[in-house]
């Protein structure tokens, strides 16, 4: 595209429509400065009329009254050939001059809003009647022949364009009817990826023959993982449900522990729990109701590791919780919401990053991961646990409070990297032993944190992740203290741990899913 001369194009007509009808007084008045005609129809055409510029109705310009209400008014040989001839083809001039019709060098069109309409209603019907037809049609058209016409597809482009035609005297250059076709066309793959995604989702066709991905880019980051890699974050929503109110620019890291924390923190009960995470892993996670005890328990759990990590906490911020976390390197603390003097205390730290995360729902059904040019897909693991999940199988019986914690120390445990181990009493996690190729080096290290950091005199208990293969796993676990055990069954070999939980008085509890996280 850019290795053609820069040649510039006098724009004398212009086809104006629009959903979108804000910030149409200035640029009307920058088109009727350089002598451009107008055309136009509906609602479009009643609001320029109403600003007092002059304009012809399509149906005027087409001699073809629009017809099934409005469905068909655009779609005329008189407007794509207008837009869609070449002007140094000859043959395509003759066809023009055989059926006087005319050139339209300005395209100006914003779509119906399909997706806007989603999040308002249900009804198919009202849905399908604002899938747009004429305007992707009339965008595809002046974006496919952008050597010779200007296609505008966003209000925030208007300004662009007035600049343009300013510098250029009423004329567009090559560069910017390119760069203005590249949006176009970006536009139109945009809005018919939300289309298409519609009727696969009331289809339930997770995966049909041919997948659309569609996203609003967010924000350009400063790099990668590493400071070689380029990245950026993209959103299907305009924004991304949390709010930034203090700190420094989030980068890949940043972002990608914050949902790594948020999945965490929100299978939580509202308002209960505290999620210390470092590198996309949980250190440290306690739902004790009183927020300070919590974070407290939290941290306790591995305050090496803390440092420099992110705090989720699913709970609004207040002074004592503030306090406390300003005694620690943080990179960002999440919140629904801070009170004023938590603000006040928080803000002695000017690079840490405060996220309010009041609005933010884990509601996305399916989690994508990039494989060189491939595209792996499954749906998220956002089971909802409860006690049918489970079995006691072993011959001691757990009572509520013991089973409450297996049954938390399991929903951890599905956010830790496989293999994964966690540790956990009184409602908080007291070791954590996660990325592991072996099972047993996973127990290893969590045994190890809790030696390390937690002195407690109530009853351990510890999750996997999936089954023990060996007795050797449980065996360690039971070694160091721990007094109930809850896993996946599936092992050829669950008979042997039953037995050997028998044996030693533990309680051992199967759970029907397995949670794997690579």
């Amino acid at each position: 595209m850019g290795n053609k001369k820069n040649i510039m194009k006098k724009i004398k007509s212009a086809l104006i429509s629009v959903s979108d009808k804000s910030d149409l007084k200035q640029l009307l008045k920058s088109l009727k400065k350089n002598n451009i005609k107008l055309i136009s129809s509906g609602g479009t055409y009643e609001i320029i009329k109403k600003l007092r510029f002059e304009c012809l109705d399509v149906s005027k310009f087409t001699g073809f009254n629009e017809i099934l209400n409005g469905r068909v008014k655009t779609l005329h040989p008189k407007i794509h050939a207008g837009i869609l001839n070449k002007r140094n083809n000859k043959s395509h001039q003759k066809d023009l001059k055989k059926n006087a019709f005319e050139n339209i060098d300005l395209v100006i069109v914003n779509f119906y809003p399909f997706e806007k309409n989603l999040k308002k209603t249900k009804n198919h019907e009202k849905i399908i009647e604002n899938i747009d037809i004429g305007g992707p049609t009339l965008v595809r058209a002046a974006a496919k022949n952008y050597n010779d016409v200007t296609v505008i597809t966003s209000t925030k482009q208007y300004s662009k364009l007035i600049d343009e035609l300013n510098l250029n005297k009423g004329s567009t250059s090559l560069k910017f009817r390119e760069e203005m076709s590249k949006l176009a066309f970006s536009e139109t793959a945009y809005y018919d990826a939300v289309i298409s995604n519609y009727f696969n989702k009331i289809s339930n066709n997770n995966f049909p023959p041919k997948k659309m991905f569609y996203g609003n880019l967010i924000e350009k980051l400063r790099y990668g993982e590493n400071p070689h890699q380029e990245s950026a974050i993209y959103s299907k929503n305009k924004d991304l449900r949390i709010n930034k109110i203090q700190g420094k620019p989030l980068s890949y890291n940043n972002y990608n522990d914050i949902y790594s924390s948020l999945a965490i923190s929100k299978s939580f009960p509202k308002n209960i729990g505290t999620v210390i995470v470092k590198h996309a892993n949980p250190c440290g996670v306690s739902v004790l109701k009183n927020n300070l005890d919590s974070y407290k328990s939290a941290l306790a759990c591995d305050p090496t590791s803390a440092f420099g990590g992110i705090v989720s906490c699913n709970f609004k911020v207040t002074n004592s919780v503030a306090l406390e976390l300003n005694k620690i390197f943080l990179e960002v603390v999440i919140a629904n919401g801070f009170d004023n003097n938590a603000r006040k205390i928080l803000k002695s730290k000017k690079n840490l990053r405060l996220i309010d995360a009041s609005n933010y729902s884990a509601n996305e059904i399916m989690k994508f991961n990039s494989v060189d040019d491939s595209m792996l897909i499954q749906s998220e693991d956002k089971k909802i646990f409860s006690k049918k999940d489970f079995k006691i199988v072993s011959k001691k019986k757990p009572n509520k409070l013991l089973l409450d914690d297996l049954i938390f120390a399991f929903n951890v445990c599905r956010h830790v990297k496989s293999n994964a181990i966690v540790l956990a009493s009184n409602k908080s996690t007291i070791g954590i032993g996660s990325g592991q190729p072996s099972r047993l080096d996973s127990c290893e290290i969590a045994i190890k944190k809790m030696n390390r950091f937690i002195k407690t005199k109530n009853e351990v208990v510890a999750a996997s992740d999936a089954f023990f293969p060996f007795i050797d796993g449980i065996e360690k676990l039971v070694q160091s203290g721990v007094s109930a055990v809850i896993q996946p069954a599936g092992s050829i070999r669950d008979k042997e741990v039953i037995k050997f939980a028998n044996s030693t008085e533990t309680i051992l509890v199967f759970s029907k899913t397995r949670h794997f996280k690579h």
